[in-house]
């Protein structure tokens, strides 16, 4: 499989919003509302509809929840012990550390289901769909907790308050519950999540300001190897534990070497956060995953 053709659009979405932003009327004061309005509407819609448009079978895939689970704790655990490190922690910005604690375990949804279509067919679509509904309240919780904390706001307020939790919780008890979507609506409710796809990485590199990853060179590069080196070394080691097929392994792989999220940028940015440096660390991550695919679905699998 050709990784770099995979992941070129994405990465070429980031640099078109860079481009624009700096270079045309179209500033900062224009993508602005664009961040508003993918985090509070476009984004949850496609999260919603990823979710409820595979049934999932719990007893099925009870092997692959529970690996899905154990390797976000492990990110997780990961990500929030870097300030504890003596000869990394030291070295930390705490509020920095907050904000891009969630590159590190987060995920890109868009890149995953298209992978995992392209891996396994429609069982590799139906798995990834697990995964995402396990995983993401579990990750969206994690990323909000030292955000909300470092900046003295209320966590459960903020859990209440962040769409992309509650849009995939919702969605997710829809799925158990065997809902499904309206036939008349489904194509309004796909354009609408598809559109936040190109907005969304647009106003992530719209964003962007490479010059701050290079003040915090510890924490880019701790968070960065957790998300494309030991997540991916994580999935193997919980796949052979756990006994998983072959299938159910190529899937897993393929979820823990993927991206970090595009919408890191966008929470971080909501909550008052280094935003542009969150944006930065989405850039090299995307570009990363040229490396941690092959990694994972190559020599590990």
């Amino acid at each position: 499989m050709n990784y770099a053709q995979l992941l070129f659009p994405d990465f070429s979405l980031i640099l078109c919003g860079y481009l624009i932003s700096r270079y045309t009327a179209l500033n900062r004061s224009v993508w602005q509302p664009v961040e508003s309005l993918v985090y509070y509407l476009l984004f949850p819609v496609l999260l919603f509809r990823s979710i409820l448009k595979s049934p999932i079978d719990p007893g099925a895939a009870s092997g692959l929840m529970a690996a899905g689970i154990l390797l976000s704790l492990a990110g997780i655990a990961l990500a929030y012990s870097l300030p504890r490190i003596p000869w990394i922690g030291r070295r930390l910005d705490l509020r920095d550390h907050a904000a891009s604690a969630q590159v590190a375990f987060r995920f890109n949804s868009f890149i995953g289901l298209a992978l995992a279509e392209r891996l396994a067919g429609p069982q590799g679509l139906q798995m990834i769909a697990v995964l995402i509904g396990v995983c993401v309240p579990l990750l969206n919780v994690a990323a909000v907790w030292p955000m909300a904390r470092q900046g003295q706001h209320s966590f459960a307020r903020e859990l209440l308050r962040n769409p992309l939790i509650v849009a995939t919780a919702t969605a997710l008890a829809c799925n158990l519950l065997g809902l499904q979507i309206p036939g008349w609506i489904e194509p309004t409710v796909q354009r609408i999540g598809a559109a936040s796809l190109a907005l969304g990485l647009m106003a992530a590199g719209a964003g962007m300001q490479f010059g701050l990853l290079t003040r915090s060179k510890a924490l880019s590069a701790s968070v960065l190897s957790i998300r494309h080196l030991l997540q991916p070394l994580c999935a193997w080691a919980i796949a052979r534990a756990l006994q998983l097929d072959a299938v159910q392994t190529t899937v897993l792989l393929a979820f823990s070497a993927l991206p970090t999220a595009s919408s890191c940028y966008v929470l971080a940015a909501r909550m008052g956060y280094n935003g542009p440096y969150v944006a930065g660390l989405v850039t090299v991550s995307t570009v990363l995953g040229l490396a941690s695919l092959p990694l994972a679905l190559g020599l590990l699998r």
